[in-house]
């Protein structure tokens, strides 16, 4: 597999600046951080490699994707915080936040409105993924 160089664009380069981001996303970004740190305003699903866990392992896991805050160019691109990584005793975790429609058929037609969104995280091993 050959891999070639990309730039981000040029609305990412000051990643902090979130003025850069349009008001829909800042909301996504919210409602998204919100979910993660509540687990309220959605559904949480977890594999069943991250179920396969000691129970201490996967409860520390939790705790650090709920304080989660280490979002980055690399692993946040879109600025929306819908993906993070966690380590717990060497053990890499990840979560992703998916918007899906109200009947969890589709993707959202707006996930900045939670009327219409219901957001799913997934908690996963990378070697799931």
């Amino acid at each position: 597999m050959h891999l070639i160089p990309s730039k981000m664009p040029e609305t990412c380069d000051n990643y902090d600046d979130h003025e850069r981001l349009n008001e829909a996303d800042q909301r996504v970004r919210d409602l998204n951080d919100q979910f993660r740190q509540t687990f309220i305003g959605g559904q949480i699903l977890l594999t069943r490699g991250f179920q396969a866990l000691p129970v201490e392992v996967a409860n520390r896991a939790i705790q650090a994707i709920q304080t989660f805050d280490d979002f980055t160019e690399d692993n946040d691109p879109y600025g929306t915080r819908e993906f993070g990584s966690v380590e717990i005793d060497g053990q890499a975790v990840w979560f992703k936040i998916d918007a899906y429609d109200r009947n969890l058929e589709y993707g959202s037609p707006d996930p900045s409105d939670p009327e219409v969104t219901t957001r799913i995280m997934t908690v996963l091993l990378p070697e799931e993924y």
